[in-house]
């Protein structure tokens, strides 16, 4: 009797490890929370500096709430963005209501990455091109939202971007003709 009890024990544990696993690998994933419409920017509202789209009259963008987990190499794309006043990353700096200049390397981190603020002015590690460099998070490039006047008329980031200052990019020895977008890896600092 002793042994079937010790059976069943065993059957249960592994089952509850299975649902336990199932759950995790759940919350690990990042799914579309949403679509907003496309709206055409006023004349002269979108700033296109670095290479930026403007949202186009009714086309859907999907929406993200979250962003993938973070570990030692976390995968994201790397993008390009001014923090400087009239540059294409739009007003003040959520982290701290300030502008940063393009030679600062500063951050920008997809909804989820930036957690309401939680990241702000703490620093990350991003690696690419062999190089790796230290840049501090001081905005969030919202994947909820975008087509607006604040997002200056640019739609709704991936959840997997990283949008760094030229400052990065250029620690990161990626030919100026080359900057725009680039696979690399981060981790928090």
């Amino acid at each position: 009797m002793k042994i079937f009890n010790l059976g069943a024990l065993v059957v249960l544990v592994l089952v509850t490890l299975l649902v336990i696993l199932s759950l995790e690998v759940e919350a690990q994933s990042c799914r579309p929370s949403g679509k907003i419409r496309g709206i055409r920017p006023p004349p002269g509202q979108c700033n296109q500096e670095n290479d930026s789209d403007c949202c186009v009259q009714g086309k859907l963008y999907t929406t993200y709430k979250c962003s993938p987990s973070v570990s030692s190499n976390t995968k994201a794309t790397l993008t390009l963005n001014s923090f400087q006043k009239g540059g294409d990353g739009g007003g003040p700096s959520e982290c701290d209501n300030q502008y940063h200049s393009d030679d600062t390397p500063v951050v920008a981190l997809s909804t989820g990455w930036y957690k309401g603020g939680g990241r702000c002015h703490n620093h990350i590690i991003i690696s690419a091109n062999g190089r790796s460099v230290k840049a501090m998070v001081v905005d969030e490039c919202d994947s909820t939202m975008g087509c607006d006047e604040d997002h200056d008329y640019q739609p709704p980031c991936p959840n997997n971007i990283v949008d760094a200052s030229k400052a990065v990019w250029k620690a990161l020895g990626v030919p100026e003709d080359n900057w725009g977008n680039l696979d690399i890896t981060w981790t928090d600092a």
